[in-house]
């Protein structure tokens, strides 16, 4: 299956929970899920469905794929990944999955306020807008890695205003920013239940 074409909000409003997927339109009272706070769908309203464990899990997926715009091939291959890495390092396998997510080139571009979303984050990598430690590096689902310095080449893409505060794991100065440690669990969205995603896929 392809890329998704359909409303954004439409998304936030199947997974109950606002995805910020529209830039400032989803951090104000015209956001979906603040208009229509209930699934999409003809019976959305009504219906009341209670989950069976493997559909908290795989909602729980949807929802986290939906987040950082990452299609079902590329999102088990990150499994596969945190896996490797979390038997080498012995840590944990649901954080360094949520840090393969969180430091991918455009997830980055979008934290430090140089996109309004992480969709036109992956559109300026692609266009060839961003460029990382002095050079153009076009591919979004690069992973940064602590130093790395990231810049937009037109200073005019950059929003004329932030509406969520940095990371502090990140540094950001007008349309330049470093990555300045690796995320930390509590550095991550709360609302993330990652062992849910490891269960889904251990099964």
């Amino acid at each position: 299956m392809g890329r998704y074409t359909g409303p954004k909000e439409r998304l936030s409003r199947r997974e109950g929970v606002n995805l910020h997927l529209k830039g400032a339109r989803s951090f104000s009272e015209k956001a979906g899920i603040n208009r229509k706070p209930f699934a999409p769908g003809q019976h959305g309203a009504k219906r009341r469905v209670r989950l069976s464990n493997f559909g908290l899990q795989l909602r729980q997926k949807q929802k986290v794929k939906r987040i950082y715009g990452v299609r079902e091939r590329q999102f088990k291959n990150l499994y596969k990944k945190a896996n490797r890495i979390a038997r080498v390092q012995n840590s944990d396998k649901g954080l360094e999955l949520l840090r393969l997510l969180e430091t991918r080139l455009d997830n980055i571009v979008y934290l430090l306020g140089l996109a309004p979303s992480r969709s036109a984050a992956r559109q300026y990598v692609t266009h060839k807008h961003v460029e990382v430690n002095g050079k153009v590096l076009n591919i979004p689902s690069h992973n940064l890695k602590v130093g790395d310095k990231v810049s937009i080449k037109h200073p005019k893409l950059v929003p004329a205003e932030k509406l969520f505060e940095t990371p502090i794991w990140l540094s950001q100065s007008k349309q330049t920013g470093e990555v300045l440690d690796m995320p930390s669990r509590d550095m991550i969205d709360d609302g993330i239940k990652e062992n849910l995603i490891i269960e889904f896929y251990s099964r």
